[in-house]
């Protein structure tokens, strides 16, 4: 079994910073793209930045110059600093990995998190 548990949410002022950390627990024999999404209430859920085992980032419009992705491979964990934050921002966040439990897995399977309430006041 595989878990993405997702910590760093709360509350926090325009203007303000947070730091998202998400780590992936269980049978993992690699993880491919990590990335960070977010849904607004009656909104889509969206894409926010993703990276690649590499270290390839790409990010969305909106939060270009203000949030930044990052992983560290050794601890199977992706991080989202979110710098600058505006009202727009609040949304619940979750964590997305692929993942291959096995070596004898040909192409990795999509997880996510439980997500975790990001809210920016103005």
């Amino acid at each position: 079994q595989v878990q993405l548990v997702e910590s760093g949410g709360g509350l926090v002022q325009a203007g303000g910073f947070l730091r998202l950390s998400c780590a992936a627990a269980g049978s993992i024999f690699s993880i491919n793209t990590m990335a960070w999404y977010r849904q607004a209430p009656g909104k889509q859920r969206a894409l926010v930045a993703r990276i690649t085992i590499s270290g390839n980032t790409n990010y969305a419009d909106s939060v270009k110059g203000r949030f930044t992705i990052s992983r560290d491979n050794a601890k199977n964990t992706v991080y989202l600093q979110m710098n600058s934050l505006k009202p727009e921002d609040t949304a619940v966040y979750y964590c997305n990995a692929q993942i291959r439990r096995q070596w004898t897995e040909l192409t990795p399977d999509d997880y996510w998190g439980q997500g975790t309430q990001v809210t920016v006041s103005s």
